[in-house]
């Protein structure tokens, strides 16, 4: 799995996914390490790792042994920062380490864009040891991603072609027993499924709307393709949707599905 395993010529802005997505994904990766039920001192991977947000949350609060975080996009890989993690690129079905070589492997906000989810998470099983936990988070896309449905929404509503491209639609699998159907048919046993809900806070319209233009992740990518007068209507739908009059701050929430299980 993995936290920009994707496609990965649409994750190629360490900067830019950090405005866009790495600073909401490090709030729910402080509530997810928590629910994982693991001790200090392991073997942590995290696959799909990116920019390396959620390895530097785990180097700062679980204690580890060892992080080591893999990810496909070298421009990710070479900008991650993790405290005493450290980085390598590779595939989340292809992994470059040994089989049973981790106590505990991790991904955040890439389960959905990966082709094979199944074959990913039992790779990834595979590098932990028997007895080991495999876990994972998802933004709710259906409906509990607040910046992504009203976003959605608002394109929808401005251009009705976007339908298609709705990550609510596209990325069915960011639901509770979606999740539970993935980790036990990847192996895994004791599977448990939570939502973790978090703040995205937002210091005024711009600080919202201007990493949308940044081409980092599906919406994004759709602003990008968009002429100038469309991308102004789909601008002012969703300053409309959140109450924004350009001033004052925006305030919203998001919620990621997590989901674990353990390697028998």
């Amino acid at each position: 799995m993995g936290t920009r395993q994707r496609q990965v010529g649409m994750w190629t802005g360490a900067g830019a996914y950090e405005r866009y997505m790495g600073r909401w994904s490090r709030l729910v990766a402080r509530e997810f390490l928590p629910w994982c039920g693991v001790g200090d001192g392991l073997r942590w991977l995290d696959v799909g790792c990116g920019t390396g947000v959620l390895s530097g949350v785990v180097a700062e609060r679980s204690r580890p042994r060892l992080v080591l975080g893999v990810d496909r996009s070298e421009a990710f890989v070479a900008a991650a920062r993790g405290g005493v993690a450290r980085f390598v690129v590779g595939d989340a079905t292809a992994l470059p380490v040994r089989e049973g070589a981790f106590d505990v492997a991790v991904s955040g906000l890439v389960l959905n864009f990966l082709p094979e989810p199944v074959a990913a998470v039992a790779a990834t099983a595979r590098a932990v040891r028997p007895g080991g936990t495999v876990a994972a988070y998802v933004w709710d896309y259906a409906e509990g991603m607040g910046l992504l449905r009203r976003f959605w929404d608002a394109a929808v509503g401005a251009d009705p072609a976007a339908a298609a491209l709705d990550e609510g639609r596209r990325f069915a699998g960011c639901r509770p027993e979606a999740l539970r159907d993935v980790w036990t048919r990847a192996g895994l046993a004791q599977v448990a499924v939570t939502g973790i809900e978090v703040p995205t806070e937002f210091a005024g319209f711009a600080d919202l709307w201007e990493p949308f233009l940044a081409g980092q992740g599906p919406a994004p990518a759709y602003v990008a393709s968009l002429d100038p007068p469309a991308r102004d209507r789909v601008r002012d739908a969703l300053a409309a949707s959140v109450g924004a009059d350009g001033q004052g701050a925006v305030a919203l929430t998001a919620r990621a599905w997590a989901v674990r299980g353990t390697r028998p």
